[in-house]
């Protein structure tokens, strides 16, 4: 090829690009554990109450149970939901299904049964693996599927360690893309219909290699996966990166401190990831300085900005510790942004600066990038970026226009690049670590009876970082209290969705064109949880 060959020319020199081809550069999920097992056969994978497993153990029992959920009539493409708690069990179906081309539908467990039904519905699942315990929530959705696996016992259903018993434990022969679906996760959006955001081989594991650099991770290290598996920061930040490195994973039932403490001691473990909440309560625990820490060496927190006071007691009672801030969303599989423990003190109550395979920027409502200092919405190019929203073209488009991923966030970014979250496009209050959608909240709040007006808004809160609050105006003549309304939020939505705060207020404040000025309701009621 010479330098008078034009374009038009390539293809004289590109061979065709076949499957053989395809097939050969495939960089999937169902590989990374595959090439993990290889290299690190006997090296300690999972660790779940008292299951312990190797990477070879793991690459069998996700051989087994894809080739028995093939033979249970689980296809490439077909949506499979997983209602799980932590467990052995959440991590094998995970990588089964990826194995067989199958996208799996990881469902929050503390969702109500209406909430469970909008998943199952929306994602189209044929099948579903579930938790025993999960089971009666399961079955009150009422959504007919192909396939019901219970982990655990339940009449009428096929039982998971049944299907983890099949005689083939050989790799499935599935033709997998590095662009098929792989896995949807629901977000929380600004109207009570989540969107199920679409992950693929190709954009997760370009985050895998942004965490994985940014956040300093080791083959060597063990780590405790305390928050739930179903969530993308759990699952995609933390736990598939290990599979991918060959770390090892402790996975433990809930953020208790107790059983964090006990486990970092046990198990010796190097890193761990909690929101701000969960290493304010370690901080607090009374155990705290009963147990041997001194094993950790890596701290990670996202969700909400750790308070300064919080950040110089880790660095005082932790010294070993290195700490991260990760910020992004779901649609980002989900890390966009990273704040180094150099930085944790300095550009304190900053996201830091773009990951690694990131670009990020500030636009206004033209998309015009706006100037250093100002307020702007966070826009991102980056191959973490999913493939988009479910069965919604549109919402996808707005979202991708002018070839940037709108976040819908609000910042300001520094001379050094620093970015700021100021506020949200989208309304979504950061509780404990989950999204809630104001909107949702609203919609529940509007079907009681006597409510004829509310207003869903987040407020500090000394644990919860952000607490949910509702300002409300009674219908004329009818009476509520804020109680009764919480309890009716409750029966209608998961127990962290509920506000926390309910106010009954004459009117609520508008601008001009009638728009109800949340920010005001923030600034009066910021007191609530002192």
């Amino acid at each position: 090829m010479t330098d008078d060959d034009s374009a038009d020319d390539l293809d004289r020199y590109l061979p065709p690009y076949t499957a053989e081809l395809a097939r050969a550069r495939r960089q999937s999920i169902g590989s990374l554990l595959a090439r993990t097992a290889k290299k690190y056969p006997d090296k300690l994978a999972v660790v779940h109450r008292d299951t312990r497993r190797t990477f070879a153990e793991l690459d069998a029992d996700a051989n087994r149970m894809a080739n028995a959920l093939v033979a249970r009539g689980v296809r490439r493409n077909r949506r499979v939901a997983i209602l799980s708690h932590n467990s052995y069990a959440f991590v094998v179906a995970y990588f089964a299904l990826a194995r067989i081309g199958a996208i799996s539908v990881p469902v929050n467990f503390n969702f109500t049964a209406g909430e469970v039904r909008y998943a199952l519905e929306d994602s189209g699942a044929r099948a579903a693996i579930v938790s025993e315990r999960l089971a009666p929530t399961f079955e009150e959705a009422g959504v007919p599927v192909e396939l019901q696996v219970v982990v655990g016992a339940r009449d009428g259903w096929v039982g998971f360690d049944e299907l983890l018993a099949h005689a083939d434990a050989v790799e499935p022969d599935v033709e997998i893309g590095d662009d098929d679906p792989v896995q949807l996760l629901y977000t929380s959006g600004t109207t009570s219909a989540p969107k199920g955001a679409i992950m693929t081989s190709r954009n997760l594991i370009a985050q895998y290699v942004s965490d994985i650099v940014d956040g300093e991770y080791h083959r060597d290290d063990v780590e405790l996966h305390a928050l739930p598996l179903y969530h993308c920061a759990a699952l995609h930040d933390f736990l598939t990166p290990d599979v991918y490195l060959g770390a090892t994973s402790v996975i433990v039932d809930s953020p208790d401190p107790g059983t964090i403490l006990r486990t970092v001691e046990a198990e010796k473990i190097t890193k761990m990831f909690c929101p701000p909440t969960v290493w304010i309560r370690l901080l607090r625990s009374p155990d705290f300085d009963h147990y041997d820490l001194g094993s950790l060496r890596k701290g990670y927190y996202g969700a909400a900005i750790m308070p300064v006071a919080v950040l110089k007691e880790l660095g005082e009672r932790l010294p070993a510790i290195r700490l991260f801030n990760y910020y992004g969303q779901t649609e980002l599989a989900p890390n966009a942004t990273v704040l180094f423990p150099e930085e944790q003190i300095a550009k304190a109550g900053t996201a830091g600066r773009a990951s690694l395979n990131v670009e990020t920027r500030l636009h206004d409502d033209e998309d015009n990038p706006v100037p250093v200092g100002q307020v702007g919405e966070i826009v991102h190019r980056t191959p973490h970026a999913m493939r988009g929203y479910w069965g919604k073209p549109e919402a996808t488009a707005e979202a991708f226009r002018n070839g940037w991923f709108h976040s819908g966030d609000l910042g300001v970014m520094d001379a050094d690049g620093y970015l700021t979250i100021v506020d949200r496009k989208k309304d979504i209050i950061i509780t404990g670590g989950e999204n809630v959608a104001s909107r949702e909240v609203e919609d529940a709040i509007y079907e009681h009876p006597a409510v004829s007006e509310v207003a869903v808004f987040g407020v500090k809160h000394p644990e919860w970082i952000e607490a949910v609050a509702a300002a409300v105006v009674l219908r004329e003549g009818a009476t509520a209290e804020p109680a009764e309304i919480v309890a009716h939020t409750r029966e209608r939505l998961a127990g962290f969705k509920a506000p926390k705060y309910v106010v009954v207020v004459d009117e609520l404040p508008k601008n001009p064109s009638g728009k109800i000025l949340k920010r005001e309701l923030r600034d009066t009621y910021a007191g609530l949880a002192d």
